[in-house]
């Protein structure tokens, strides 16, 4: 099966294009505003215009109240909400509230952090495993950390997953081998500077998931 991608926090029509050109399954919008890579809801949708029915929009929320989510989507027309530091059941009433399709993101920094997507079964669709951030880190993510790939080498997945933290066009075909992902998430790794995408970078690094 060949392996997707999605391009996370897209905040120009270039880049965008650019996602979509490359052949990546979904593209997401961040909708968290300490983030460089924050979208207001009149860019997004702007955004939006340009994305074909084909490719999943994602939305990327940390704890969102319902105000913010509605209005997300509404701009957005997302098809997927990826959810940080959002407990298990306030995860299954977003489900069920909105109706979308839900991927719950899992901080990983060792292997006993991967039991905490089991509490998920039930609430989410899919689980982003991602690199843990520093300590005090104000990011939930999107800073380029990635953690021990080989964590994930023969580990049960409780449910369908992607692989998140410091990819890049360099490495990802090396972080797939390891892990048998089949959709992986790329971000900071892709960027001249915080939550500025490069073209260049897109296209590569969808180029290298088109050998595996």
């Amino acid at each position: 099966m060949p392996v997707r991608a999605k391009i996370c926090g897209l905040s120009t029509p270039e880049t965008t294009d650019a996602a979509v050109k490359g052949g990546a399954s979904h593209i997401a919008f961040m909708f968290f505003a300490p983030s460089p890579r924050y979208l207001s809801f009149a860019r997004a949708a702007a955004l939006t215009a340009r994305v074909p029915d084909h490719v999943g929009r994602v939305g990327v929320f940390v704890d969102p109240d319902d105000d913010l989510v509605d209005q997300a989507i509404a701009a957005g027309a997302l098809t997927t909400l990826q959810l940080h530091k959002t407990a298990p059941d306030r995860t299954a009433r977003l489900k069920l509230r909105t109706g979308l399709d839900i991927w719950s993101a899992v901080a990983v920094r060792e292997r006993g952090d991967l039991m905490a997507a089991q509490a998920f079964v039930g609430a989410a669709d899919r689980i982003l495993y991602d690199a843990k951030t520093p300590e005090g880190a104000l990011l939930p993510g999107g800073m380029g950390v990635r953690f021990d790939w080989s964590l994930l080498r023969d580990h049960r997945h409780p449910l369908p997953w992607a692989l998140s933290g410091g990819l890049t066009a360099e490495n990802v075909a090396e972080a797939v081998r390891i892990t048998g992902a089949e959709l992986v998430d790329a971000s900071s790794g892709l960027e001249t500077a915080p939550g500025i995408k490069n073209v260049d970078k897109i296209a590569a690094f969808l180029k290298a998931l088109s050998h595996l």
